[in-house]
C-alpha cells in the first residue's frame, strides 16, 4: 500500500487492457483503483495517528504512501471530515460511534450489545484499543509470533458477522474437500482485513483461507495471497457465530488497553486447527482469535 501502483503492470497481470481492467475493477468493487488505494491509505493512517508515542503527520503520510504532509492532510480532511490533529484530539470518537451504529443495525438481533455499554469513556484507553469495557478474568491471552503464510482464499465484502460469512465457509470447505488440500498441520484461517470502527460496514473484507504451497495458483474466484507474519495477541474461542463479536471485543477493548502492546496494521486472524472446527453447519466454531500487535 505504501508503494506506487503501476496501472499498466496490474492490467497486464490480469491479461486485459488497461481500459478493461479499469471497468472490471470498478464494477467488482464499486470504486476505481485510485479511489480504493486512497481510501485504504487514509484508513490505515487513521489507526496510525492514534499510536503511542505519536507520529508526526509527515511520518504517517510517508508510511502509508502519500508524497507530502499537505496532500495527506487535505485527503484526510476530505475523507473523515477532520484534520489529523482534530482526529487525534478526540474527533475520532464520533466517527467510531457512527461505524458502531452501522454494525448495531446489522447485528442488533445477533450480538450481545450490553458488552459495549461502557465504551468511549476514556480518551487514552480509546487511543490504544478504541474502546474500554469491564474486565473479564476469564480472558486468557498469549502474545506470540505467527509465521508468514501463503493461502488460497474466498472473499466476503460486507459487515462482519453477516450470515453470508457462514455460507462462505460452507462453500470454501466444500471446495477444499474436493481437492487434496487438507493435510495435518496446514492452517485454516479466517482473515479480517479491516477495522469495523474505521471502515464502512459494507466495505469490510473477510477471507476464508487455507494454507497452500508456493506452487499453488489462483483458480477462478479462489485467490492467493500472503498473510504477513509477526506478533499476535491470541485467545481461545469456542462458540456460535453470534458470540464472535463479543469475544473479539473483549480482546480488543478489555485486554489491549491494559497491556504493554498496541494495535498493529496487519489483519486480525482466526486460526483453525482443522476443517471440522469451523462447523458452519452448526453455527459454531473452535479457534484462536489473533490480534496483530507490537510493543509500546
Amino acid at each position: 500500500m505504501d508503494e506506487q501502483l503501476d496501472f499498466q503492470r496490474l492490467s497486464s497481470m490480469a491479461y486485459v487492457s488497461p481500459w478493461h481492467f479499469h471497468r472490471l475493477f470498478q464494477a467488482l468493487t464499486g470504486e476505481t483503483l485510485a479511489e480504493r488505494v486512497r481510501r485504504r491509505r487514509l484508513e490505515s493512517a487513521a489507526v496510525r495517528l492514534l499510536r503511542s508515542p505519536p507520529l508526526t503527520a509527515i511520518q504517517v503520510a510517508l508510511e502509508v504512501g502519500f508524497g507530502s504532509a499537505e496532500v495527506f492532510c487535505r485527503g484526510f480532511k476530505s475523507h473523515f471530515g477532520l484534520t489529523p490533529t482534530q482526529w487525534r484530539q478526540g474527533g475520532f470518537r464520533n466517527w467510531v460511534n457512527e461505524r458502531r451504529s452501522e454494525l448495531d443495525a446489522v447485528h442488533r438481533h445477533h450480538y450481545h450489545w450490553a458488552v459495549v455499554e461502557d465504551m468511549f469513556q476514556d480518551d487514552e484507553q480509546v487511543r490504544r484499543g478504541l474502546h474500554r469495557v469491564a474486565a473479564n478474568p476469564t480472558t486468557v491471552v498469549e502474545v506470540k509470533p505467527l509465521p508468514k503464510m501463503r493461502v488460497a482464499y474466498l472473499r466476503h465484502v460486507g459487515p462482519y458477522g453477516d450470515p453470508a460469512i457462514t455460507r462462505l465457509w460452507e462453500r470454501f470447505i466444500a471446495w477444499c474437500g474436493s481437492r487434496p488440500l487438507f493435510h495435518r498441520g496446514r492452517a485454516i484461517v479466517g482473515v479480517c482485513h479491516d477495522s469495523p470502527d474505521i471502515t464502512l460496514a459494507i466495505q469490510c473484507r473477510y477471507d476464508t483461507c487455507i494454507e497452500v504451497d508456493e506452487s499453488f495458483r489462483a483458480q477462478g474466484e479462489i485467490g492467493v495471497q500472503d498473510i504477513r507474519g509477526g506478533l499476535y495477541a491470541c485467545t481461545s474461542f469456542k462458540g456460535t457465530t453470534a458470540e464472535f463479536y463479543p469475544a473479539w471485543l473483549r480482546l480488543f477493548a478489555e485486554w489491549l488497553p491494559q497491556s504493554a502492546y498496541q494495535l498493529d496494521d496487519r489483519p486480525a486472524v482466526e486460526m483453525y486447527g482443522d476443517p471440522t472446527l469451523v462447523a458452519p453447519q452448526h453455527g459454531g466454531a473452535v479457534c484462536e482469535l489473533c490480534l496483530p500487535v507490537h510493543a509500546l
